[in-house]
């Protein structure tokens, strides 16, 4: 299994963090979303105390404790770093949800509720594979609840600017609605949260300068560089509309006819 790097930036980027959002806004999110966002989308998608949810690449687990902790929901995060999953556990103590280490895709058999999927979409090439996943975890009306950053993919001028570009697939909005019809998938809701996170990539860049000593003192000079450039980018496109951030919540309406992968649900 290849590792992730997400956790050791945890403790390296977490003072910045703090102080990049609002008080009550910052729950150990790794993302530009704020925690009231994530308590909408959570409302949004119905989760209840009676429902079943799977967070895909939950990270460290800081949305999935806050929804496990204020809506008391069964809930499973799943993510492929076992360092960001030592996190999730160590901070689950006492609450009502798990954590396991697992590649996605698959995605773990369900049926489950509500699948989320937070600021982690633009990673996956292969969006249509991973929707048929994620339709094949959910019973008829369940919901899959995510953020995305919709625009045409990147040139090679932009790929050249973007550290990491191999991780940053940019897909239109009237594609990725035709992928959700292609999984069984009906469009309940889209919002529009550029303007909001393009604010707190803002904020977390100039944290991160603030804090650029220390930063580079745990994760190297080069990384640093690496993330300042992707926030400054971020904040450029977002605010001149070339990228649209989105959170969706879809609907199965439908069963699936094809079959899920022999190694899916494992």
């Amino acid at each position: 299994m290849s590792r992730d790097t997400r956790a050791p930036y945890f403790q390296a980027l977490r003072r910045a963090q703090e102080a990049a959002f609002d008080p009550g806004e910052y729950v150990e999110q790794q993302s530009f979303m704020r925690a009231g966002e994530i308590r909408e989308l959570a409302r949004d998608a119905g989760i209840t105390d009676r429902s079943s949810v799977l967070d895909l690449c939950c990270g460290v687990g800081g949305p999935g404790r806050l929804i496990a902790l204020e809506l008391r929901c069964g809930y499973l995060g799943v993510d492929r770093d076992p360092d960001a999953i030592a996190i999730a556990r160590t901070g689950a103590r006492g609450l009502p949800c798990r954590f396991e280490i697992g590649e996605v895709p698959p995605v773990p058999g369900g049926p489950y509720d509500v699948v989320l999927l937070l600021e982690t979409m633009l990673a996956f090439a292969d969006k249509e594979a991973l929707l048929r996943e994620i339709s094949g975890a959910l019973g008829v009306g369940g919901r899959f609840a995510f953020t995305m950053e919709v625009g045409r993919p990147l040139s090679a001028a932009e790929q050249e600017r973007m550290p990491n570009a191999g991780t940053v697939w940019l897909t239109p909005l009237a594609t990725m609605r035709r992928l959700l019809e292609q999984a069984g998938f009906a469009l309940r809701q889209v919002g529009d949260c550029s303007a909001s996170h393009s604010a707190v990539a803002a904020s977390l860049l100039n944290a991160y300068a603030a804090d650029a000593s220390a930063i580079a003192s745990q994760i190297g000079q080069a990384r640093l560089n690496d993330l300042l450039i992707a926030h400054r980018l971020w904040v450029e496109w977002l605010d001149s509309r070339r990228v649209r951030k989105v959170s969706v919540v879809a609907e199965r309406t439908e069963a699936l006819t094809h079959r899920r992968s022999p190694s899916a649900g494992r």
